[in-house]
């Protein structure tokens, strides 16, 4: 072989050697995130950090934090903001007459037919004197624990692009997630569970997928670790106890370790096996502990009851909450809930928003109000922040004869507990909902009062010589907190 030859072998890697490199980092990116306290994680997580630094050490917030966890539900689609939360009268008064005057109008389908009043009744509860339309009964009941942002606006009207720019604060990919970056400014409270879950709806994640919950620049022990919210929560975790018994399990790790030791010892600069090695240890504890997080067997009836599990429409996401409560009582710090997966999202309502949105709202409304009242009675409401969110509203006028079309000028998000206020309602659109009018805010300004509720400021979240939390780090909403 001549010199030349050899160079340009040494400078390409063969088809079958790539896949097999790229297939076993893969494979230990699925749990770099589950790293807790017994400090295995070696560089990968750092370029500077010795062998043996652990990224989930709990770390100091940056001031008092009212909040010590936070529990997001996401609602998948496009929830209809003038159908749920915002009662708008005058699309009665003009129902069906053309939207004429409205400034920009942008849409994902088309140009928006007529307007069209909403097909449910509203009304007021508690001292708020809150509106909510009657396919939330339950939500409706705890007005007075919520604080509602009914000036939230976007950049994107497609479900992908603005799922990114909900979860990230970014249109882009490769940014990271907001369940990243407090799990990267606080670390992690629990040594046998991630600091960072993701729990998927039963049809299956979002159109847009993990970087939702990704780390992205951010090392990877910072990414949302997925639950599965049915069968078992995390595959292939269960203990081989039918070919290997837990003292053999125990000694191939461990020798695992010693030859992972031996390597970083020999090649400081690659730290993918070490961190692959890692996320293997802590896998191993939470063979137990994941189990039974999700093991409901010692709630009580009533408490099932109360999420709405003895009911076979929301019986899913009454699991699904039930389980965040536990978590958060483990000491997760960070839990995301995925409502209507899978396509565009269930809640996408361009036809038929009508018994779209009433299937919907019935499957959640009582696991919601139940969590909110179990939280509240268990003490824990306070110091853990809950967010209702989705990606963009809907139009005020008609898609076909009986849907709405993606809308990005003003809609709903509401927030309860971590110290915020409570019986708020912040912002408004205008008279047909279409654009928001007072204390417009963008995500941004969401993720500053999530970050601010849980002791962190995005300005010092930095990674220095790189990108921020996002040029615009937006301001919390001062008028929410207490």
């Amino acid at each position: 072989m001549t010199s030349q030859e050899r160079n340009k072998r040494e400078r390409f890697i063969s088809r079958r050697k790539f896949w097999m490199e790229a297939g076993m980092g893969i494979g230990g990116l699925a749990l770099l995130d589950l790293l807790s306290q017994d400090g295995l994680l070696a560089a990968e997580c750092s370029e500077t950090a010795p062998l043996g630094t652990n990224p989930l050490t709990p770390k100091a917030p940056h001031f008092k934090p009212r909040a010590k966890a936070m529990i997001s539900l996401f609602m998948s689609g496009g929830v209809s903001h003038i159908d749920t939360f915002q009662y708008k009268p005058a699309l009665a008064k003009f129902n069906r007459m053309p939207m004429d005057n409205m400034g920009e109008i942008k849409v994902r389908q088309g140009y928006p037919g007529p307007l069209m009043q909403s097909p449910f009744s509203f009304k007021q509860y508690g001292k708020s004197g809150a509106w909510v339309s009657d396919i939330f009964p339950n939500i409706a009941g705890i007005v007075d624990d919520l604080a509602f942002v009914h000036s939230c606006q976007g950049i994107s009207n497609d479900h992908v692009i603005s799922h990114y720019e909900w979860n990230t604060g970014s249109i882009q990919m490769g940014f990271p997630s907001v369940g990243a970056w407090v799990t990267y400014g606080l670390g992690s409270q629990n040594q046998n569970l991630p600091g960072f879950v993701v729990i998927l709806d039963r049809k299956g994640g979002p159109y847009a997928g993990p970087p939702n919950w990704q780390a992205g620049f951010l090392p990877a022990a910072y990414q949302g670790t997925v639950f599965r919210s049915k069968g078992d929560p995390i595959l292939d975790l269960s203990a081989p106890g039918d070919y290997m018994t837990p003292e053999q399990q125990r000694a191939r790790l461990d020798q695992m370790n010693l030859l992972n030791q031996n390597f970083s010892e020999k090649h400081p600069g690659m730290s993918d096996l070490s961190a692959r090695i890692a996320s293997y240890e802590l896998a191993y504890r939470m063979q137990s502990s994941v189990p039974e997080v999700v093991d409901f067997a010692k709630e009580t009836a009533e408490t099932q009851a109360l999420y709405g599990l003895d009911l076979p429409h929301c019986r899913e996401f009454g699991r699904q909450l039930l389980a965040a409560r536990r978590m958060v009582e483990r000491g997760v710090r960070f839990i995301q809930i995925q409502h209507g997966g899978g396509g565009a999202g269930a809640w996408d309502a361009h036809s038929g928003l009508k018994a779209n949105h009433e299937g919907l709202a019935r499957a959640v409304d009582q696991p919601i109000g139940g969590l909110l009242t179990d939280l509240h009675r268990r003490g824990l409401l306070d110091e853990t922040l809950v967010v209702f969110a989705t990606e963009f509203g809907r139009t005020p006028g008609t898609q076909g004869s009986d849907g709405r079309d993606h809308h990005i000028f003003g809609f709903s998000v509401w927030m309860a507990g971590g110290g915020l206020r409570q019986g708020i309602v912040h912002g408004a659109t205008d008279e047909i909902g279409f654009h928001a009018t007072e204390n417009r805010h963008y995500v941004t300004d969401i993720h500053a009062t999530i970050l601010h509720q849980l002791g962190l400021d995005s300005r010092r979240l930095e990674i220095p010589g790189r990108k921020r939390l996002d040029i615009d780090h937006g301001q919390p909403i001062r008028e929410l907190i207490g």
